[in-house]
Formats: structure tokens, sequence, C-alpha cells
């Protein structure tokens, strides 16, 4: 952890009112890329996730841990007119507003277009939304795994004789809160332009259908539903996982001349003659066969050495991690993708390092997952120049 800041981001300031997963994992990346971030939070119960656990750290909830570094936490109830007030002084400093609240919860409290434009014209306002601000399902809350489930992505994802599965974490709130990040900059580039800020609306919804990527593609071509295929790939033979003698392997092959590879290491350079497996498109009308073959040589040794042999050919392949594994990889330190921060109840604390890197303006973790309203005080006095009476007087009235 440093408190040195040159990241890309850098003077940007970010009004966060996001809670959950989308919204606060944007802010956290931003904040990665050095913009300064306000959490503003209910006073007393705080953002949903510091109460979701086990697992718990000093009473700070994991997963909340997890996407709220760089950040500085303030309490506010924004439903009185004090606290509107108060969230006034603090939208009118901000380059960048965050929200995911329900639709007009923002408007209902007085910030509309008009008020945006008398007073905060040059603020870049993201919304964070289940369906968008359109549409016949615009006024229902969005959660990641009903999204997973309405979009389709979890009828592709589970064995083709099994049920439809989600994604071991809540991916569709993981991307969102990308695409939110990606349009935030894309906006503050506009805005060196034009010298004006502007909406930008961000759903998991669209996000969700965004995901299927190749999958939408091969439906809307073809007219044919997207099917399940485990761990193997619609239109990609042999791609999948594969049992060796002691553990289990992922296996990529991307086309024809490392199929002929992947043959040769396993000891059967005849499949790349065989007009069944010679081609890709081949291949996967026979994929359970060819599938079953490969299995079958794979038993003959360990996942260790079939990997070392594969990889040595030039063939894409990997022994199937665990979480924990992976996080102890020699090449997880070298990246440095596990950082270690002072917090001011846990100590040393183990998060996820940041995943781009700069060449010239550092990306870096200046400051640990904020306490519930740390740094209420702070923001008031020397973002708003409020004295310690007027303070007092807020907290007094539970504004704060």
């Amino acid at each position: 952890m440093t408190s040195a800041n040159n990241g890309p981001m850098a003077g940007t300031r970010v009004v966060d009112l996001t809670r959950i997963l989308a919204g606060p994992f944007c802010a956290m990346m931003l904040g990665d890329m050095g913009a300064e971030i306000i959490k503003v939070e209910p006073p007393g119960t705080g953002d949903d996730t510091r109460g979701w656990g086990p697992p718990f750290a000093a009473g700070e909830a994991a997963y909340f841990l997890g996407i709220n570094r760089n950040k500085r936490s303030m309490t506010l109830n924004m439903a009185v007119a004090p606290g509107q007030k108060i969230l006034a002084g603090l939208i009118e400093k901000a380059d960048v507003l965050i929200d995911n609240f329900k639709l007009g919860t923002l408007e209902k409290w007085g910030f509309n277009d008009a008020w945006f434009e008398k007073h905060a014209p040059r603020v870049i306002r993201c919304s964070i939304t289940g369906y968008g601000k359109t549409g016949p399902k615009a006024a229902l809350p969005g959660y990641d795994f009903i999204l997973q489930a309405e979009s389709g992505l979890m009828s592709i994802c589970g064995e083709p004789d099994g049920t439809p599965t989600k994604y071991g974490v809540a991916i569709v709130d993981v991307c969102t809160g990308m695409l939110a990040c990606n349009s935030i900059l894309a906006a503050l580039n506009a805005r060196a332009r034009t010298g004006k800020g502007q909406k930008v609306e961000v759903s998991l919804y669209e996000s969700s259908l965004a995901m299927l990527v190749n999958v939408a593609s091969n439906v809307l071509v073809s007219g044919k539903g997207g099917g399940r295929f485990g761990n193997g790939h619609p239109s990609i033979v042999p791609y999948t996982t594969y049992k060796a003698k002691d553990a289990m392997i992922a296996l990529a092959v991307g086309n024809d001349n490392q199929f002929a590879r992947t043959a040769e290491v396993l000891g059967h350079a005849e499949w790349a003659q065989d007009e069944r497996f010679k081609l890709n498109r081949a291949r996967v009308e026979n994929r359970v066969t060819i599938d079953g073959l490969i299995e079958t040589a794979l038993k003959a040794d360990t996942a260790d050495a079939w990997v070392g042999k594969l990889k040595a050919a030039g063939v894409p392949c990997g022994k199937i991690n665990t979480v924990a594994g992976a996080l102890a990889d020699p090449h997880t330190e070298a990246r440095k993708m596990v950082e270690t921060v002072e917090h001011p109840t846990i100590g040393a604390l183990k998060m996820l390092g940041i995943p781009f890197k700069f060449s010239d303006t550092e990306c870096s973790v200046r400051m640990p997952p904020p306490l519930l309203g740390q740094h209420t005080d702070e923001v008031l006095e020397k973002e708003l120049g409020l004295d310690a009476q007027s303070i007092a007087k807020l907290r007094a009235e539970k504004v704060i």
C-alpha cells in the first residue's frame, strides 16, 4: 500500500452512491486508477455487503472488503432535506456520480435533469439499473442470479443432460461494473472535447445479453437455440476438460495444426489424418468419439506430465486449479495480484491486486476498505467546509 497517487485518473472526483457489487466494483476500479472516491452509505447499516458473510475479519465482511478499497466512507441519510443538501454539495464538486437506485429515486429527491443543468453541468451521471430506464421491465429491480436466468446465460451453463447452472461468481454484476467503468471513462473523454457532462446508462439486463457474444450470434444466424456443452465449446473440438491418471486438465485446441500436435503428443498421430477428426468442423460433428479417445489416452499418465508435454508442443492446456492454488501460484506473486494492506481494525489484510498496469501513471492501492462512516467528519469538514458544531448537529439529528 502506498500514499502516492500518480494514477491515470488522479484528480478525478467520484461520488459513489452504489451498493452490493456492480457499482462498488466500478467505483473501485476508478479508485485503483487514481480517482478520489467518496462512498456514501446509509447511517447505521451501510452497504448491504457489510453484513454478507461469513467469512468476517474483525467484524468486517470479506465480500465488502474485496470491492471497496481506495474509497472514503461517509454516512448520510439522503431521504431527508438536510441530507439532500449535503449530497448536492458533494455532487457540485464532483466529476462523476454513480448510483444504482431504483428508477426515479434521485429525481424524487430533486436531482433531475434541470438541477444538473443548473448546478452540475459537467458531472458524468452513471446510472446502473436492472433493466434500463425504458421498456416493459424498466421498473423492476435487478439481481445477478435472476438476470443469469432470464438472459439465457444459465441455459448454456452446465452438463448437457443436467440442469441450467449459474456461474460461480456474480458474473453479470462484475461485467456490468466493468462496462460502467468503461462508459464513464468514455464520457469523461467526451467532456474533455465538449465541456459538458452527460448521462450514462448501464443495466444488468443489457450487460447479460452482451455477454452472450458468439452464442447469441450463433442463434441469430442459425435460428437454433444455444445448448449446454458442459465444459466444452459449441464450435471448437477438442475444447473441454479431461481426466488424466490423477487429476483433471483443460485442453483448448483452437485450430487443426494444434490438433495434429495434440494427437502426436498423445501417441496417436493418425488422428490428424482421420477424416472424422482432420478438420475442426468434422471434430465438432464427432465430438463424443474424439473426446472419448483423448480421455482414454490421457489416463496413461499424470496431469502434470501431460500438461508439460502438451505445452512444450505449443498446445494450450492447463491443470484445473483451486482458487487457493491460483492465489498461491508464483505467477500471481510475480504479477502482484495479491497485495497486503493495513486495515484499521483487521491489521494486515490480503486482497486481490490490480489487474491493469500502466507504464507511466501507476495504479495503486492507497487506502484499505473503509469502516462504515470512517471519513464522514473529514469529508464534511474538508470538502464542504462544515465546522464541528454543524457536524455534531447533523449527527444528533441522525442525518449522518
